[in-house]
């Protein structure tokens, strides 16, 4: 049994005891003894003692009886117990990505959920978002996650889910001493918002062990195909995954072959053909040879053909390979560039943390500035503020400040767009605020005409700053509303407005294409911000930067990568 396979028994131990109540330090332990045997360095079946396992940072006597039990058994009592303790229908709560155990045992008690059908009733009912810590976004993850556990296999796979699991894969079997490198490639790696399955590569002088080790795998429902270069596997939640494993000389080859489209990877053939050299799966070879250049990293191939080096999230067979022979490549946004998140909510309205909580994670990210920017007051089921609490939360957020030397606080508003385009404050109230943000939450299925008014009003409005959100879209659950994309760029260009890229995993709005239209065709600033409900979301920044990315965006595109004396100076409003 490799460390890896122990590691995951000793995680599902501490899910089970914490499903059961069990005293917290207990629970703690097994976690720190999983980490502990997982980030090892040499595998357990070396040690010999369990005095020896006893040293081990975080493994006691209990924690070393069991270590020995499943290095001579394959079997621990203790999880063999547990396991039939539990009733089955409450673990397979486990599935759910996010929903932790000290979720599930919350639901379960207060709400009296058992099962997955209970889970479902209980969300559609909207009783999830009125338990401690949780809120409207987490529903929307559980639905999403049990109308993929129901089916078989499932494509379309939203980057947040896919991500996520792709990187959980990866941090694994890199575990494995065998595997040299690993990563995720495909589409995934090029960004994109849905995928139809998680490809990664690994370079390794032992695939059988790649094998063995996904079999047992906590993820994995089935072994669905294997071959010495190729293992396919399908997750409980019905997502695809493939392994392509490879041996160290032929890694960046093929990440390379792994990572771009087929009609990007077309253009570089035909490039290499120009040049009379042959770009196959194998490697790069001149024509008249059977010995291939050697290349130590993608940007290696790039070069061979003559051009800049075209990062992943662009190589989708369009533009980029000519901007690369030209040598027009931009320096795409890093999301170190970033310098704020300007729309954050907080349990003020909708959202589960605090201020001072959403504050510390921002100190965390090392960032100049955040915006508070909770919902007003017409959108009553987000707990929408009125006038009065407005103003009692702006003289918090200004006592916060007077503690804080690196950090700023905006005041801000998220306001609805009303059905008539009215905003839902009054101008004087939106003058107090430091950053107003406008956005959508109603009638999405109005005609082009009536949606594309709305969004005018408000962009017209000399106190508004940024629109958020602005197509409507919950990306494989809502399409985006009717909108006059064209006037609504031209208006927002005129009138000054900046345009989102909204990070929730669930949104990504605007997409890509747009973001790219908004930025170089009508001069538009964009803003990349969360729209995070918790501290958690808060990193979700990183699919907003992908995002832009993709739309060869740059800091220059992206008024949040400003000083926060440049930002004031962009939302100073016209006198």
């Amino acid at each position: 049994m490799t460390n890896l396979e122990i590691a995951w028994i000793l995680q599902e131990i501490a899910d089970l005891l914490e499903l059961q109540g069990e005293d917290p330090f207990k629970v703690m332990a097994y976690r720190q003894g999983a980490r502990t045997v997982r980030n090892l360095g040499k595998e357990l079946t070396n040690i010999k003692s369990r005095q020896e396992l006893e040293h081990l940072p975080g493994i006691g006597k209990k924690l070393s009886l069991q270590i020995t039990e499943l290095l001579a058994t394959g079997k621990c009592a203790l999880y063999q117990r547990l396991k039939k303790e539990i009733p089955m229908t409450l673990k397979e709560l486990l599935k759910i990505p996010g929903l932790g155990p000290k979720s599930i045992k919350l639901i379960h008690e207060r709400l009296g959920v058992n099962d997955l059908a209970d889970l479902e009733k209980a969300t559609l009912e909207k009783k999830i978002r009125t338990l401690p810590g949780m809120g409207s976004k987490t529903e929307l993850n559980i639905l999403r996650s049990i109308e993929m556990l129901k089916q078989n296999t499932y494509s379309n796979i939203p980057i947040g889910i896919a991500m996520p699991l792709a990187v959980q894969f990866i941090e694994d079997l890199k575990q494995l001493p065998e595997v040299h490198r690993g990563v995720v490639c495909g589409s995934l790696r090029r960004g994109k918002d849905q995928v139809e399955a998680i490809d990664l590569l690994v370079s390794t002088t032992n695939s059988e062990i790649i094998k063995q080790t996904l079999r047992k795998h906590p993820q994995v429902k089935k072994l669905l195909d294997s071959d010495l270069k190729k293992c396919v596997v399908l997750t409980w939640l019905g997502i695809k995954v493939i392994i392509e494993m490879v041996e160290e000389k032929q890694f960046w080859i093929a990440l390379y072959n792994l990572t771009g489209s087929k009609k990007h990877k077309l253009k570089m053939k035909e490039r290499a053909e120009k040049l009379n050299l042959r770009l196959t799966e194998q490697g790069i070879y001149p024509d008249d040879s059977e010995d291939s250049i050697n290349v130590n990293s993608e940007a290696d191939i790039y070069k061979c053909l003559g051009m800049l080096y075209i990062p992943p999230e662009l190589r989708e067979g369009e533009k980029e390979l000519q901007a690369a022979l030209k040598g027009k490549i931009p320096q795409l946004l890093e999301i170190e560039d970033l310098k704020g998140d300007l729309h954050l909510h907080t349990s003020w309205s909708d959202g589960v943390k605090s201020i001072e909580n959403m504050v510390e994670k921002a100190k965390e990210k090392k960032y100049e500035y955040i915006a508070i920017t909770d919902h007003s007051k017409s959108l009553k089921i987000a707990g929408g503020l009125s006038e009065e609490r407005l103003k009692e939360q702006h003289k918090l957020i200004r006592e916060l400040n007077n503690k804080s030397d690196n950090l700023q606080i905006l005041t801000g508003v998220e306001t609805d767009i009303l059905d008539t385009g009215q905003l839902d404050y009054d101008n004087d109230i939106l003058d107090s605020c430091d950053l107003v943000i406008a956005s959508i939450h109603s009638g999405f299925r109005q005609d082009r005409e009536k949606i594309t008014g709305r969004i005018e009003a408000a962009l017209k409005n000399p106190y508004v700053h940024i629109l958020a959100h602005p197509t409507g879209r919950i990306i494989g659950r809502r399409n985006p509303y009717k909108v006059d994309l064209e006037r609504i760029f031209a208006l927002a260009h005129s009138e000054n407005k900046i345009l989102e890229i909204n990070s929730s995993v669930d949104r990504l709005d605007l997409s890509s294409e747009l973001a790219y239209k908004a930025a170089y065709d009508y001069k538009i600033p964009i803003s990349i911000d969360t729209d995070a409900h918790d501290t958690a979301k808060m990193d979700e920044i990183a699919y907003g930067v992908l995002t832009a990315r993709r739309g060869w965006l740059t800091k220059e595109h992206v008024i949040n990568t400003k000083s926060l004396i440049e930002l004031k100076k962009c939302l100073s409003r016209k006198s």
